[in-house]
């Protein structure tokens, strides 16, 4: 299996996570999911760290799972077994966390920025959501979570068509907060951090929690649905779904 990293920087009271496998787009493995929640656990509980950025390394935010890893024997078994301690740690995360898409967001590169409290997007980046295409459904609880953030209509589009939507696009119907200059999500979403991590971080906990609450909870609930729903399709079409990426 190829090693995943997220390298870890800290400027002031702001943690940087940035997903870096660029040669494969930033594509997850299991170890990326274990990485990834190491990563979020190991700053929810620093106590110096107010808010915490994500972002890619090289042209892509994120490509998703890599569907190579699907394809071994044993690979969909422990991608299943890293995903869900991860989609824990993004549901329960209790610090700002903002994400700077710094190009591609596929798949579970995107539904991962609906756990986000901020997304900052360059100006090339788009965005997809591949699913159908793919012959599964909707994951990582985006079934509810796109709604609560774009509205049923956009949802569907977004859901349905599996089009790619570009930056406009997704700060125009709530996906994302704001649009940066070419090369720049990264800088405007460190300087949307600063501007939080002023703040005294018991406040910020707070705030984020009531805004937040019953979130953790009702996410749970709707992946379990949207494992069934997968299951369901899978013994109806068979395990064909990373075959047709």
């Amino acid at each position: 299996m190829t090693d995943y990293t997220v390298v870890a920087e800290d400027r002031d009271h702001v943690r940087l996570l940035t997903l870096n496998r660029p040669d494969k787009l930033n594509a997850f493995t299991a170890g990326g999911y274990r990485a990834l929640r190491d990563r979020l656990d190991a700053a929810a509980a620093d106590p110096s760290i107010t808010a915490c950025v994500m972002t890619g390394a090289g042209r892509a935010f994120s490509a998703g799972v890599d569907l190579t890893e699907m394809g071994r024997p044993g690979g969909a078994s422990e991608l299943g077994a890293g995903f869900d301690p991860l989609l824990t740690a993004l549901a329960t995360f209790p610090k700002p966390l903002i994400a700077a898409v710094n190009g591609l967001a596929v798949g579970f590169g995107a539904t991962i920025l609906l756990h986000c409290d901020l997304v900052v997007i360059d100006e090339t980046a788009t965005v997809r959501l591949p699913f159908v295409a793919l012959g599964t459904c909707a994951e990582a609880a985006s079934s509810w979570l796109l709604p609560q953030r774009v509205g049923l209509q956009q949802a569907s589009w977004l859901v349905l068509s599996a089009e790619p939507i570009d930056a406009d696009t997704a700060v125009a119907n709530g996906f994302a907060f704001s649009k940066a200059g070419a090369g720049e999500a990264l800088d405007a979403a460190l300087a949307l951090a600063r501007r939080i991590a002023v703040h005294p971080l018991p406040a910020l906990v707070a705030n984020k929690q009531l805004l937040r609450h019953g979130r953790a909870a009702t996410t749970e609930e709707v992946w379990r649905r949207e494992k069934a729903a997968m299951q369901a399709i899978t013994e109806q079409l068979g395990p064909i779904g990373w075959e047709r990426g």
